[in-house]
């Protein structure tokens, strides 16, 4: 599943870098820390992983 924005994709690699240990989950905020507890980290690899050129920095809530 691919991130469908920047903030989403950067979400997912600040959550994916506290469930990895880079990072103290106790910094995270909003959705990324919504992330890191409900989502594994392969979930969170491909969410990570997607390319941010060509993507919208935030997309509307439909």
């Amino acid at each position: 599943m691919p991130a469908r924005s920047k903030a989403q994709q950067k979400a997912a690699g600040a959550a994916l870098a506290a469930k990895r240990g880079d990072a103290r989950e106790s910094q995270l905020r909003g959705a990324s820390k919504s992330m890191a507890a409900s989502m594994s980290v392969k979930e969170l690899e491909d969410l990570a992983s997607t390319p941010r050129k060509g993507k919208p920095e935030h997309v509307s809530k439909d």
